[in-house]
């Protein structure tokens, strides 16, 4: 008796047949290349599946734009492993550079809305900023005014030797009267700022003043004489606009030179500072009082900053202290012999500072000097900007509240928003998961750094405030226009300086902005812990929610990353993190700049110094940080697209655009540009990143194939 199994077999298989056996390597046969089939189908299958699923083209007409653009901008035959600058960024030269080229655009953009008919309440700062701008364009009435509202001032502060009946003022009525209604310091700075220490409450600061002279420091002897004669010149022409004698006019102008002059050896540079480790000193209006006589501080600084009651014993912060004693002790001595002289300097650079508002023959007196003095400095001549651009730029600077709400409006709406917050807060989530992997972060130090992070005030499009018409419109009470497009000018002035402080002196609970909504300057705020994204930036070719998620992650991305890294720049600096390995961390700031060393200059500055380090450390560890923000979105989100016609995968496209942030060529003869050259920052990051080698097929040695990978951050 056998078993069930056995019990059921069917009697032919039990034992089987000559014929089964010779079927059997048929069946077997057949099985393989079913089976091969069913495996070649699949693959055939899976290969549609991925092509339809790949990155498409876009078609929406802000690609087509783009895809222009990036056609434009480039030179595409130039070989992207070795001169990945010119490959990106060949032709954005002068005007043409992607930030200045942006910020032109959003003028345009404001100009289109001063200029679009409208219909404003009376009274409101819409219709005070439409009425502002066209009396700015209206120069035929400008002109026809000629200098008659400018000699009204120069009487109101007492008049002026060499051009009118003068009034032998006090020196400091004089200079009190310029710096409350004309804004305008000669001697000095002052103006309402965060304290440099926490808690970073609202404090006076008298800095170095702004001279209207391009002076250095470091100067050769024959440049400097030109630009002292040709400034010379230029306050020969100014008295004589006004009616002044020559030979007056002449001596006037040639003293008020030499005390620029003086007043300018008298400067402490930065660099010098923090050597001495004395960028600021805090001290009382009295003893300031006693170490600068000459000053009637107490007074200038009351009438200034009328909505702060100030006393003798109140403390403010100086940055120049040596500075403003040796400023004093000129004054005093001038004073003591001709104060007639230093009535003319006061004027002299008050109306050297108005020039541009003031009738044509001003202006071409000023435009000609401006021009002269880039060629001394060896600076390519700016071609002279239309009128509709300054109006813009002064109607915007008066009205910012009132303009803030139209262009944001127009160019940033709450779907761009969305996007954009959408964007950031990938990059911020990103670079939260960095700082667990940092090899030379201690545990305790990377959980702080992520509570920064999570604590972070981000400002992105306008302030809140100022999409509120209610608040926005009592901001303007105090403008008052006309008769004269000047008094209409000053009107702003005084407004805009009281807005500024009175705002530093209400509670507010968010940060202040420091740029305007259309600007194109991200930031990031010590004292408030915030950074802040101007509706301005987030704009084409760097953001637009229609485009390929790689564009807006390789631009806006790196950018947004790059102000997050600046929360921690002090981490890098000597003694700043003693819990940290300080081993490891000496170990990748000396990697980064073997990294840069390696690299072609292209002709500008060489990485060295501390701030080098830390600007080269924040362009290296923003690309790091959005390439591994967009790498996580797309592995979780599908529907990728590229730009028609470009050749670029995805991937290829995420670079691209992070070289068209960096597409712009410094101004080296501008003291404020203080970040590597271009070719510098877009090639260094690039060599730290081995997925771009891998993407382009970089041979190994080739420029931007780095044999060691850097991480600082």
């Amino acid at each position: 008796m056998g078993t069930l199994w056995s019990q059921e077999r069917p009697p032919e298989e039990e034992q089987p047949t000559e014929g089964s056996r010779r079927w059997t390597p048929a069946r077997r046969l057949l099985t393989a290349v079913l089976l091969l089939g069913l495996l070649l189908g699949s693959s055939v299958l899976l290969f549609y599946i991925f092509w339809s699923c790949g990155p498409s083209p876009c078609e929406m007409p802000a690609c087509l734009h783009l895809r222009d653009y990036y056609l434009a901008f480039g030179n595409t035959s130039a070989p992207p492993c070795t001169d990945f600058f010119s490959f990106a960024c060949a032709e954005a030269k002068g005007a043409s550079n992607s930030f200045p080229a942006l910020a032109e655009e959003n003028k345009s953009r404001l100009r289109r809305i001063l200029e679009a008919p409208q219909s404003w309440p009376p009274g409101s700062g819409e219709e005070k900023a439409f009425q502002f701008y066209h009396s700015c364009l209206d120069t035929d009435a400008i002109d026809a005014a000629g200098s008659g509202p400018l000699r009204q001032v120069i009487e109101e502060l007492g008049g002026w030797p060499v051009s009118s009946n003068w009034t032998s003022l006090d020196f400091n009525r004089t200079l009190r009267l310029l710096m409350s209604q004309y804004d305008h310091f000669p001697f000095f700075r002052a103006y309402l700022g965060p304290h440099p220490t926490p808690p970073h409450t609202p404090i006076i600061q008298i800095d170095q003043p702004e001279f209207d002279v391009p002076l250095k420091q470091k100067q050769e002897q024959k440049i400097y004489a030109q630009i002292v004669r040709e400034y010379l010149t230029y306050l020969n022409q100014l008295g004589t606009l006004l009616g002044g004698d020559p030979g007056q006019v002449q001596q006037h102008a040639s003293l008020s030179i030499s005390t620029t002059s003086q007043l300018f050896q008298f400067l402490r540079p930065l660099e010098q500072q923090q050597a001495q480790e004395k960028l600021f000193q805090i001290v009382t209006i009295d003893q300031l009082q006693e170490m600068a006589p000459a000053i009637d501080w107490l007074s200038c600084l009351q009438a200034t900053f009328a909505q702060m009651f100030l006393s003798p014993s109140q403390t403010i912060v100086v940055h120049d202290l040596d500075y403003l004693k040796n400023m004093s002790q000129l004054l005093e001595e001038q004073l003591s012999s001709h104060s007639d002289f230093l009535q003319s300097h006061m004027i002299f650079g008050l109306v050297g500072t108005l020039s541009p508002v003031l009738n044509s023959t001003f202006r071409e007196a000023r435009s000609l000097l401006n021009q002269k003095l880039r060629e001394l400095t060896g600076q390519p001549p700016v071609p002279a900007s239309p009128r509709w651009m300054k109006c813009v730029e002064e109607t915007g600077a008066f009205f910012e509240p009132t303009l803030a709400a139209l262009f944001v409006r127009e160019a940033f709406s709450p779907s761009t928003r969305s996007a954009a917050m959408d964007l950031f807060t990938a990059i911020k989530d990103a670079l939260v998961t960095r700082l667990r992997r940092l090899p030379w972060m201690d545990e305790e130090t990377q959980k702080k750094s992520q509570d920064r992070v999570t604590q972070l005030q981000v400002e992105m499009g306008a302030p809140g405030w100022a999409m509120t018409p209610e608040i926005a419109s009592q901001k303007y009470s105090e403008v008052h226009l006309g008769p004269s497009f000047l008094q209409s000018f000053l009107s702003g002035v005084r407004s805009r300086r009281a807005r500024i402080i009175q705002s530093f002196l209400e509670p507010f609970p968010h940060h202040r902005w420091q740029v305007s909504p259309w600007g194109v300057k991200a930031y990031y705020s010590v004292s408030d812990h915030a950074v802040v994204f101007p509706a301005g930036l987030l704009q084409p070719p760097f953001f637009h929610p229609a485009y390929p998620r790689a564009v807006n992650f390789g631009a806006a991305g790196s950018i947004m990353a790059r102000e997050l890294l600046h929360i921690f720049d002090q981490l890098l600096l000597p003694g700043n993190c003693p819990a940290c390995d300080t081993h490891a961390l000496q170990r990748e700031q000396l990697c980064l700049e073997n990294l840069y060393a390696a690299l072609p200059l292209h002709g500008g500055t060489s990485f060295s110094g501390s701030h080098a380090l830390l600007e080269s450390a924040a362009d290296v560890g923003a690309l790091a940080i959005a390439l591994q923000a967009y790498n996580k979105r797309l592995l979780w989100h599908r529907g990728e697209t590229i730009l028609p016609n470009l050749d670029l995968t995805p991937q290829r496209l995420f670079f691209r655009s992070y070289a068209q942030v960096m597409c712009r060529e410094l101004n080296t003869q501008d003291s404020q540009d203080t970040q590597s050259p271009s070719a510098l920052r877009v090639h260094g990051p690039l060599s730290n990143t081995p997925a771009f080698a891998r993407y382009f097929h970089c041979p190994h040695g080739a420029l931007v194939d780095s044999s060691h990978h850097c991480q600082l951050w």
